[in-house]
Order: C-alpha cells, then sequence, then structure tokens
C-alpha cells in the first residue's frame, strides 16, 4: 500500500491538532492539509487533492454535509482527481448522524472514535470500501420506518424480501429479493470487511464471496460496494 494523503477539516483545534499527531505516526499516512473552517477547508482540498477528507459535519461556517456535497460536485465536474471523504460526527446526536449518513460521504465515523478505529476506517476507505462506525448505523436504522421482512420459501431456497424506506429501494428488492447468504455477505461489506475477511467469517472462498458481491452489487443497482453500503443502510436492508 502507498502513503495515504489526508486533509483534516475540523474546526476545534485540541482535537484537529490531536489527530493530526496521532496519523502522522502511522507511516503509512501523511496529512498534506488542514483547515479550521469550510471556506479554507474547501480551498485546501482543491490545492492538495488528498487521497481522504476527514470532515468534521459541525464547522462554523458551512457544516460538513454542505462541504462534502459542494466538494463532491467539484470532484464530479473534473476540478481534481477522486477524493473520498471520511465525516465525522457526535454520536450522541441523531439529526447529527442521519444529516452526515445523507452527506454522500464515502464513509462514516463517530468523533469520539479510538484512534486505531479511525485508522481503520481511513485505510478501509482508501481501498474503495464503505467504512460505517455500528453507531451511526444503529442511529440510521432506528429512524427508518419500515415494515417487518416477509420471508417467502420457494424450492428450498429462503430469500428476503424487504419492505425498502424509499420507493425506488423497494422496487428494485421486490424484483430481486437478495438471498440469506447475500444478507450476510453485505452486513459484512457495510461494516468494512474485505473480501478475504468475509470469506474467512462465513466459511467460503474468496471466489464465492466475490461472486455474491457480484449479485448484491446488480441486485441493489449499486455501481461498488460503498454505494451498495449506503442503499443497505438508507432501506433498512442490514440491522
Amino acid at each position: 500500500m502507498g502513503e495515504i494523503r489526508v486533509v483534516l477539516v475540523e474546526d476545534h483545534d485540541l482535537t484537529r491538532v490531536g489527530l493530526r499527531t496521532a496519523l502522522q505516526q502511522e507511516n503509512n499516512i501523511q496529512v498534506v492539509g488542514e483547515a479550521a473552517n469550510a471556506k479554507s477547508g474547501f480551498e485546501i482540498l482543491k490545492q492538495t487533492q488528498p487521497d481522504i477528507a476527514i470532515i468534521d459535519i459541525g464547522l462554523p461556517d458551512m457544516d460538513g454535509i454542505e462541504l462534502t456535497q459542494k466538494f463532491k460536485q467539484y470532484i464530479s465536474h473534473g476540478g481534481v482527481r477522486e477524493t473520498k471523504v471520511l465525516i465525522l460526527t457526535m454520536h450522541d446526536n441523531d439529526d447529527a448522524v442521519m444529516g452526515a449518513f445523507a452527506a454522500g460521504a464515502d464513509s462514516y465515523s463517530v468523533k469520539d472514535v479510538s484512534i486505531d478505529k479511525l485508522k481503520d476506517a481511513i485505510y478501509t476507505t482508501f481501498e474503495g470500501n464503505a467504512w460505517i462506525d455500528p453507531v451511526i448505523a444503529r442511529t440510521v436504522l432506528k429512524q427508518a420506518k419500515k415494515k417487518p421482512p416477509e420471508i417467502p420459501v420457494s424450492n428450498d431456497i429462503r430469500t428476503v424480501t424487504i419492505n425498502a424506506v424509499e420507493p425506488e429501494y423497494q422496487e428494485f428488492l421486490e424484483s430481486c429479493p437478495l438471498t440469506e447468504r447475500e444478507l450476510e455477505v453485505l452486513e459484512l461489506i457495510v461494516a468494512g470487511r474485505s473480501n478475504a475477511e468475509i470469506a474467512e467469517k462465513l466459511y467460503i472462498t474468496v471466489g464465492t464471496v466475490k461472486t455474491h458481491v457480484r449479485n448484491i452489487l446488480n441486485k441493489l443497482c449499486a455501481d461498488d460496494r460503498t454505494q451498495a453500503a449506503v442503499r443497505a443502510l438508507r432501506s433498512g436492508l442490514v440491522g
């Protein structure tokens, strides 16, 4: 793995300095820029083009949601190369958690996460997988209004039909329900596990995991694992 270039956008000086100091002790992580507000953060992100932007949701001039959306739009218009966004939010505020999840970031973490878990989140996000803190996942699922799942049995193959929160999710899930094994794999994708870790956890081969992942992406109409994880949480597929 090459060096991961990180930018910190955090208004609390002590928190930002603490994060920078801790991350710089990691050989594979380099903090290439930092900012105390969204305006400065946006300019630094454009200038440095890091691999990962760690953005606090509670910025003073523009919240982390708006900054993330603005920067993602800038990237999509060809402004800079792809930068993945890891949002930080307070775990004791449901509105902040839901706001973070709606921001369109690549990964989501509570702000008081341990430094080891934050490093795991950075590595997982860098590898192209979603890292979603269990606290955030639980809050999103708690807020989601959905009916209990229906489990039809046909030809000895059990599948799970999910009544999704949003109509577009419900439509594709009703047409292509996930199998129980696919749901198990999906839960581990949401947890940020690699194919090798999923294979070890479920006692199956990596090749079989790749097949399940491909099927999951097709059924969720997702382009990648990150998008699948986000859709899984927003539709109430995992819990």
